[in-house]
């Protein structure tokens, strides 16, 4: 089964080519090409995990029979699928299904890879809930991960170490001080998913009051050590009264400190986060400029302004178009296609985001639309080289022959045009941001830093 699966979760070549290619010449693009692609493969898993597989795995012979127990499920940005496997009713165990406490610790994963296009974020769905609610009441727990993911959305990939801590921090003093009155904790980790040393970060949730005594077990290097408890004493001539319950003891520990191993691979703390590993790819400096940010409030008027700044740059693209033609036509098939109408498009798709409806869908298309944004800096750097190029050319031959005219307005006040587009792009991108932030988080108490009103909101 796990074969199957990963052998139609797994992209081929030509899938991973496409994305490289779309990648270069337009990444808003790729992400959508790659986003399709995604869509698709989880609806093969679904139709393999219900129609094709025997379901052979499964216990219940019930289950086995009706196709039944297994479904395959996602986050809603297709990033972190999972399986959940049901109990058919004929499996005769009384020890199933485990309870809450049994289950720990328990591994959250977090969606997304914390870009800007896909946040981190913990995805609770219904019975992730329902099996939570065993212990945390169901509107504490929804609060939890609303705090939770409000935070996340402020982690950006390849700057862990700095946007992690805020996050600690705020599961200290906010999360664990409201479930440690249920006896839970929660931490952040990080799992290796993959043999390849792919890291995969999310929340560990266990009991602060186990039955099984844990105190000896102490964390080095961000790693489990179990030391010998202090009441074992040697050449004590009672052992016989105490040696069996010892050696149960002993062997439910172990056991207990075995899952922890094997559930995580490092709890992150303000002392080991430094050791984690930064991955930045080629469009890392961009993240600088585009990045998830808190919200501002004043929707209206981030919107309206960001509505204006989009009629300037659109006028700004044509004079410099216009400036660019009256010196030659290989400049404008420079700027236009050195990245494929990448200065063109940006317009239509920040209307297409200011005028849909719904916060989530205008969330969205308001992400693509600062991708074009971000895209057409390229076209934008593109016209300035080429009118500096220009501007040398035309003023060594004006040395030369002093009776040429210059190309257009004033000699030296060719970049005024492209300078202006790219500081408008500049500008756009930082209310983009805010608008963003405005649209998918709609109560600002989540950032709170006093703890009674964030858990009173």
């Amino acid at each position: 089964f796990v074969d199957e699966v990963n052998l139609l979760a797994t992209y081929q070549w030509w899938e991973g080519s496409v994305y490289s290619i779309l990648a270069v010449l337009a990444h808003p693009l790729a992400w959508s090409w790659l986003l399709w692609r995604r869509r698709i493969k989880l609806q093969r898993l679904r139709e393999f995990v219900r129609s094709e597989y025997d379901h052979a795995c499964l216990r219940s012979c019930r289950s086995r029979a009706l196709y039944e127990g297994i479904k395959v499920a996602a986050t809603p940005d297709l990033m972190l699928a999972y399986v959940d496997f049901y109990l058919g009713g004929d499996e005769k165990r009384s020890d199933l299904p485990p309870r809450l406490h049994q289950r720990f610790p328990l591994a959250m994963f977090f969606g997304g890879d914390g870009s800007y296009i896909a946040p981190l974020t913990l995805h609770s769905d219904n019975i992730l809930t329902s099996l939570m609610s065993q212990s945390v009441p169901p509107t504490t727990w929804y609060r939890l991960v609303a705090g939770v993911n409000a935070h996340l959305r402020l982690v950006r990939r390849g700057c862990l170490r700095k946007t992690f801590r805020p996050v600690l921090r705020w599961l200290e003093s906010h999360a664990n001080r409201a479930l440690r009155n249920y006896g839970l904790r929660a931490d952040l980790a990080w799992f290796q998913a993959t043999a390849c040393g792919y890291h995969q970060y999310g929340l560990l949730i266990c009991a602060v009051d186990e039955n099984i005594d844990t105190s000896t077990a102490e964390c080095q290097d961000g790693r489990m050590r179990a030391d010998q408890p202090s009441s074992i004493t040697r050449g004590s001539s009672s052992g016989f009264q105490w040696e069996e319950p010892l050696i149960e003891h002993l062997d439910r520990k172990s056991e207990y400190l075995s899952r922890q191993k094997k559930s995580y691979g490092t709890i992150l703390d303000m002392g080991n986060i430094q050791n984690l590993e930064e991955r930045r790819d080629l469009f890392f400096p961009f993240s600088l400029i585009l990045h998830n940010t808190k919200p501002v409030g004043h929707q209206d008027l981030v919107g309206l302004v960001i509505s204006i700044i989009l009629l300037g740059d659109f006028s700004l693209v044509l004079l410099t178009l216009l400036q660019l033609y009256s010196v030659s036509m290989a400049y404008i098939f420079l700027v236009l296609f050195i990245l494929p109408l990448g200065i063109l498009l940006p317009f239509p798709a920040g209307i297409n985001a200011l005028f849909s409806h719904g916060p989530r869908r205008s969330a969205g298309l308001a992400r693509l639309y600062a991708l074009w944004n971000i895209n057409s800096v390229v076209n934008v750097v593109v016209a300035l080289i080429c009118g500096y190029v220009h501007f040398k050319s035309q003023s060594s031959r004006s040395k030369t022959l002093p009776y040429l005219q210059p190309w257009g307005m004033d000699e030296r006040e060719w970049w005024i045009f492209p300078a202006g587009l790219l500081l408008c792009k500049c500008l756009q991108s930082r209310l983009i941001n805010w608008h963003v932030a405005n649209l998918e988080i709609q109560d600002r108490s989540l950032y709170s830093t006093d703890f009674d009103i964030f858990w009173q909101s």
